[in-house]
């Protein structure tokens, strides 16, 4: 009987496939991840000629060509952060025979770590889908709410539904739009919403003309840009949706700021508090509550986590209650620093208000004066092989229950495209140390900014991650006549599994004392709340290449000892970190030997090659292993992590 059933299955689909070539004018290439084989959006299939096709979200393109159909056609195959072969004259595409019906599969292979999934916004999002009579995901695959382009995702959950706003938003019957605010819902996973693998099927709302319509309309002149929504309860104890908005002029000049709420009878957002545009701490980026000595916060992580406000209605609406995390005097500014030293000359990074934390331009004008050494900043982010300094643009920051660490999606400026890379980094605390990071996608020559996160989405317990950003030829040295018909000024969904190999990144380890053989110990194995130095970077679980770092306790006291990764599974032990072979060949430029330190008593102590041999200490031949250099010499207040 399976059999019979298998038998007229496969009837029915080659009926199917007969009916498919006997009616449609169309040639179908669907172009596939290699790795997945699932279909890949945004690939692009340029003729000898210059006539270029770009694959829908379903990775696929309806091809009828006047002239090029019935013979064999060659596409170059090209996409953003993936590889297609190249022939013998370097050529990376196909020939292929272009057929009314018939199809191709063309496999590409990817660059990127992170999985590009699907477009969210915009017109024809499944166009050639359509075009070929194949199944899609979402209940409007051509034009929802007649958006063509939406700038910059703002998302939360309020009501039992997401909410997703963006700002300035391209319609169909003029080149202006909606410059104050566009907003839909959707349904969340698991209660009728789609899986976040599949696509995400909005509900806009919208006006009379059936184009999203304004959600934060005002009277005076100038587009609105509305971002940090948060839900906070009222004073009558109603948990209602807030954010912060900035009314600019056509050259993006902000000449108002203040607080918006959500009416959730209007469906819009209306002002309710306006202060100083030039407030030195503000509600900005995409918020998250945090507790902390005893107080639940809201942080704002613009660039890194560095503002934030209590988590409560009162303080939230006056800006004068604002913190930045800063070495700066209560009270000073960032044009004109003065730096928090103590009698010692120490540097005192703490909580302060109306006090701004500084940027990464602020911090290498203070390093280039002589007035705030390098190992004394904040903005430590870079690669994690050569070193190279990572200057962090926008982006979000979460706490990842699978790594047990504060997380970011981080968009670099000034990298291999202006602001289209995005890196993936971790750790302990909300405001660091950020270090050493992965790049995860990478454009050329294009914008992707403004990334979001989605803890929403998470699955596996924060093993698979969703995040989302806008694709723009703006800022990205490119010129109109290059942006990419359809996906233009839209948002871009990504999935990211930090199982990946690539992901095992080097974290902190921390020394347990200031003294020579004070014990070493990651975040998730320290003892206690408190501050600590960092000794050296290192993984803290297995991945290609390293080996396990154990603590071996004998007569003399504790010694570190090197075994080859999983040695330790079948007798329970845990490794205190992971590091690189001693003699592991072409090593990261970024990673030091590990050197033991052993006293005339018999005691150990553990150092990398810059540390002088402490006293009444003699440093071994040959290092233990490699681990990677710290590049802070801050003291970090880390607690172990018990959940968030």
């Amino acid at each position: 009987m399976l059999t019979r059933l298998r038998f007229v299955g496969c009837v029915a689909g080659l009926l199917t496939s007969l009916a498919f070539a006997a009616d449609t004018p169309y040639f179908r290439i669907t172009v596939v991840d290699e790795q997945t084989g699932r279909g890949v959006p945004l690939v692009e299939l340029k003729t000898t000629n210059s006539m270029r096709f770009y694959t829908d979200s379903n990775g696929v393109v309806a091809f009828n060509e006047p002239g090029l159909m019935n013979q064999r056609v060659f596409f170059f195959v090209k996409s953003h952060g993936y590889e297609f072969p190249k022939d013998g004259f370097g050529m990376a595409g196909r020939a292929v025979e272009t057929r009314p019906g018939g199809s191709v599969e063309l496999k590409i292979k990817r660059i990127n770590i992170a999985e590009r999934l699907y477009r969210i916004t915009g017109q024809g999002i499944y166009r050639d889908s359509v075009l070929l009579g194949l199944p899609v995901p979402i209940k409007e695959p051509v034009i929802n709410g007649l958006v063509m382009g939406s700038d910059s995702i703002q998302h939360i959950v309020y009501g039992g539904l997401n909410y997703w706003f963006w700002g300035d938003t391209g319609k169909p019957s003029y080149a202006l739009g909606n410059f104050h605010m566009t907003s839909a819902t959707s349904a969340l996973p698991g209660q009728g919403g789609l899986d976040p693998d599949v696509g995400i099927d909005l509900k806009y709302f919208v006006g009379k003309d059936g184009f999203a319509r304004q959600m934060a309309p005002r009277p005076e002149p100038g587009p609105i840009w509305c971002d940090a929504y948060v839900t906070l309860p009222d004073e009558t104890g109603r948990e209602r949706m807030y954010c912060g908005y900035a009314r600019v002029t056509p050259s993006m000049e902000t000449v108002e700021r203040g607080i918006m709420r959500f009416d959730d009878e209007r469906q819009t957002l209306e002002k309710i508090v306006e202060f100083d545009k030039n407030a030195p701490v503000a509600p900005h980026g995409h918020p998250f509550k945090h507790r902390d000595g005893g107080m639940d916060y809201l942080y704002f992580p613009q660039p890194f986590p560095l503002a934030r406000v209590r988590a409560e209605l009162k303080p939230f609406l006056d800006v004068n209650q604002y913190e930045g995390y800063t070495c700066l005097v209560e009270g000073s500014r960032a044009d004109a620093p003065k730096l928090d030293r103590d009698e010692n000359g120490r540097l005192r990074y703490g909580w302060k208000r109306n006090t701004p934390p500084l940027k990464h331009e602020d911090e290498q004008k203070l390093i280039k004066a002589g007035e705030l050494k390098a190992e004394e900043a904040l903005m430590l982010l870079r690669d994690v092989d050569t070193g190279k300094t990572v200057v962090p643009h926008s982006g979000s920051v979460y706490w990842n229950p699978w790594r047990k660490r504060w997380i970011t999606i981080r968009c670099e400026i000034y990298g291999t495209s202006m602001l289209g890379e995005i890196w993936y980094a971790e750790a302990d605390t909300p405001v660091g140390p950020w270090v050493y990071a992965r790049k995860i996608v990478t454009h050329d020559k294009y914008t992707f900014y403004n990334p979001k996160h989605h803890p929403v989405f998470d699955k596996d317990g924060g093993r698979i991650i969703y995040f989302e950003g806008t694709y723009t030829y703006t800022f990205s040295g490119a010129t109109e006549r290059e942006a990419t018909p359809q996906y233009d000024y839209n948002q871009i969904m990504y999935k990211l599994d930090l199982s990946d190999p690539r992901l095992v990144l080097p974290v902190a380890v921390y020394a347990m004392g200031d003294g020579p053989g004070a014990a070493l110990r990651t975040s998730q194995q320290l003892p206690a709340a408190g501050s600590y130095p960092v000794a050296f970077f290192a993984p803290d679980r297995a991945g290609p290449g390293l080996v396990g770092v154990f603590e071996e306790k004998g007569p003399a006291g504790v010694r570190l000892r090197v075994r080859p990764a999983g040695e330790g599974a079948a007798t329970g032990d845990v490794p205190l970190f992971y590091g690189l072979a001693a003699d592991a060949k072409e090593p990261p430029t970024t990673t030091v030997p590990l050197f033991e330190f052993v006293h005339a008593d018999g005691q150990r102590a553990y150092g990398v090659d810059e540390a002088q041999a402490p006293k009444g200490y003699t440093r071994s031949k040959d290092p233990i292993c490699r681990v990677w250099r710290s590049p802070t010499a801050l003291r970090w207040k880390v607690e172990p992590p018990t959940g968030k």
